[in-house]
């Protein structure tokens, strides 16, 4: 999810400045596997940054991409050598039975492509994707190839509209936070279409 709890935005921006693409990849990392971090509003932040020639263009890019997704192929080796034995233990202490889980495994399996590729523009669907893409034994070659694509596809817009924006105007480093907000606004209102169109469609 898109909010940190560990620091403000002109904290980050003084940490950026400082260690650069290690406070990059890793909070990046942290925001893949599941720890709060303030993905899309760091990306943001990262282009109006590099705009404002406060950080390099590609140390700041390989950075945002290798943190990302090395947080996709952690949270998919914790998901394919860790998660099913711990959920089968813990499983009848959350309600999660056998038929259960199975009927949810069926369930990503028949969208885990798209959901892998698409899920990281999706605030806590990027952090269970991954988890979901090992413990369903999605093919390792499958995984990456899509989890590189879609890397790639949702660090790029995010750090481009930063920068462009950065050198059209004077973006206050501090206004990063709101993209977050604005975007997890989007997520949900096209969340609550999608539902009530579905739903019509269903009833008519």
């Amino acid at each position: 999810m898109d909010r940190s709890i560990f620091m403000s935005i002109d904290a980050l921006t003084d940490y950026l400045l400082q260690y650069g693409s290690i406070v990059i990849f890793i909070l990046l990392f942290f925001g893949i596997v599941g720890i709060p971090s303030p993905e899309e509003s760091l990306i943001f932040l990262i282009g109006v940054l590099i705009a404002q020639h406060q950080l390099q263009l590609f140390p700041s890019l390989i950075a945002a991409i290798l943190g990302a997704l090395t947080g996709m192929l952690t949270a998919y080796a914790g998901g394919r050598f860790i998660g099913y034995p711990l959920l089968h233990k813990v499983g009848k202490f959350i309600g999660l039975t056998k038929e259960r889980w199975e009927k949810a495994e069926q369930s990503f399996k028949r969208r885990r492509k798209r959901t892998v590729l698409f899920g990281f523009y999706m605030p806590g669907i990027r952090q269970i994707s991954p988890y979901f893409a090992g413990l369903t034994a999605m093919p390792f070659y499958q995984f990456i190839g899509l989890a590189v694509f879609g890397t790639i596809l949702w660090v790029m817009p995010f750090l481009i509209v930063g920068y462009v924006l950065g050198r059209s105007f004077h973006v206050n480093p501090s206004y990063a936070s709101l993209v977050g907000v604005f975007f997890l606004v989007v997520m949900i209102g096209w969340f609550l279409f999608k539902k009530v169109k579905s739903k019509k469609i269903v009833e008519n």
